[in-house]
């Protein structure tokens, strides 16, 4: 039977490979719905305050098949001012970009010019369907409508490579979107990946 100190050590030893840059499955790309962050972020000048923001970037996180994922790796860099300012055009926030940086992108095994590269093309590759570009009155859309209109908007995009995350009163808050390490492709996804939406219509704030 392994004892306390041997099971501790393993535990470590188990953790520090998952943190390793550049080990880890695939991306989650999550798309967060504006209108809903802003409702409850009020202050954050650079994406609310009627910019007209839909869905924008929140993160693109390296992810494994069993459901676990690798977190603020060991990083002694930094996006620069020039890769910060290219990426708020997508992820409209520079704390969100230190913050995604630290926490994920660190993790990703790219230098920060080259992750925030990727998850410019991850975002641009996915198509928004007609309905959520710059909606000016509340969609009337449920969690599987959703999905079906992005598929219908994304060929070879289906279900089993997407999931709709709610806030707890019904609120869309992400679309999160599974893709391939290398090509940035959709791709099945992985343990832990779900729904986390209640039946019926969504309640999915207009653009402003």
């Amino acid at each position: 039977m392994m004892s306390m100190a041997a099971s501790l050590l393993a535990a470590a030893s188990a953790l520090a490979r998952s943190s390793a840059p550049g080990r880890f499955d695939y991306y989650l790309m999550s798309l967060s719905w504006s209108p809903s962050y802003c409702l409850t972020h009020p202050d954050e000048s650079e994406q609310c305050g009627s910019k007209g923001f839909g869905f924008v970037l929140h993160g693109l996180w390296p992810q494994n098949r069993n459901g676990s994922w690798p977190q603020h790796c060991p990083t002694h860099t930094a996006p620069d001012r020039a890769t910060i300012e290219r990426t708020l055009a997508f992820m409209p926030s520079r704390h969100l970009i230190e913050h995604e940086w630290q926490t994920h992108g660190a993790c990703s095994g790219l230098d920060p010019a080259g992750y925030f590269d990727s998850a410019d093309r991850a975002f641009a590759g996915v198509a928004i369907p007609p309905a959520l570009k710059a909606p000016r009155t509340p969609p009337a859309l449920t969690a599987d409508g959703l999905v079906h209109a992005f598929a219908l908007a994304n060929p070879g995009l289906d279900r089993t490579m997407m999931s709709v995350v709610c806030h707890d009163g019904g609120e869309l808050a992400e679309v999160r979107i599974c893709l391939n390490r290398d090509t940035l492709a959709p791709q099945a996804c992985g343990g832990r990946v779900r729904n986390s939406c209640r039946q019926g219509p969504l309640k999915i704030p207009a653009v402003r």
